[in-house]
């Protein structure tokens, strides 16, 4: 361990940043009536073609690696050449939770990369100002994640009543990409499927060892498509930057 944290906090020139995205798509859909929500169409083009896009336009980025489901993997490496995504390097299968596919997806990235990103491959909409935020904070402190306040009350409820109103000034819905020195989310991932921890999201893989995660702006427009009507969100917000 003294050797990653020796890595992790020892600081990159922002020019010198190598990056490589783990991008998880294995997901069933089920919210989505059964339909394969990276292929769906969004703008007129596949929903996965607009999360690639804007990974493969990011200049911190150097290698993408797309990890979906067997059944997937000949219509995901066909859309990549015909889009013509020259950072993406492998597209392979999953694993039986995200974790096991975000843990297999990181065990093919170059052993040259820096940082790795971790991203939602329904999360079509990330902007270049949050992709670059977030990967340059990583570099400085091993560990970062783009985040919004949350704009509803939340309260905490047991059996359906009310037992407790949290304090809105202190919650943030975090994002994806969750960018992490690459020593430290390998061996954080590792130790966390060993020890069958249920994780959320692979911050909490982080978070379990200790090591803070830094929160960078995100944007209300990074939506992680989920149902129907998410979709049709995304399709107002990118018509709406269409006509700007």
């Amino acid at each position: 361990m003294a050797g990653l944290f020796k890595r992790l906090f020892g600081k990159k020139e922002e020019g010198s940043i190598r990056c490589a995205a783990v991008v998880p798509a294995a997901g069933s859909s089920t919210r989505m009536a059964g339909q394969d929500k990276i292929l769906l169409p969004l703008g007129n083009q596949p929903v996965l073609a607009h999360t690639l896009r804007a990974l493969e336009l990011c200049p911190h980025i150097t290698e993408i690696v797309v990890v979906t489901r067997r059944d997937l993997i000949v219509p995901i490496g066909q859309l990549c050449r015909d889009y013509g995504f020259q950072k993406v390097t492998k597209v392979i299968p999953g694993g039986e939770t995200r974790s096991h596919s975000v843990c297999s997806g990181i065990k093919e990235v170059s052993e040259k990369a820096d940082l790795i990103a971790i991203h939602d491959g329904a999360r079509p909409l990330v902007s270049q100002a949050v992709l670059d935020a977030v990967i340059t904070r990583a570099a400085q402190c091993g560990a970062a994640a783009p985040a919004v306040p949350v704009k509803d009350t939340i309260k905490r409820a047991k059996d359906g009543v009310v037992t407790a109103t949290l304090e809105r000034s202190e919650l943030f819905a975090i994002q994806t990409p969750q960018v992490f020195q690459a020593d430290l989310i390998r061996t954080a991932l590792d130790r966390a499927l060993q020890e069958n921890a249920v994780l959320t999201d692979d911050c909490g893989a982080v978070e379990r060892l200790g090591i803070g995660v830094a929160l960078t702006q995100g944007d209300y427009r990074n939506l992680k498509l989920t149902t129907p009507e998410d979709i049709a969100m995304a399709e107002a917000l990118l018509e709406g930057e269409n006509t700007i």
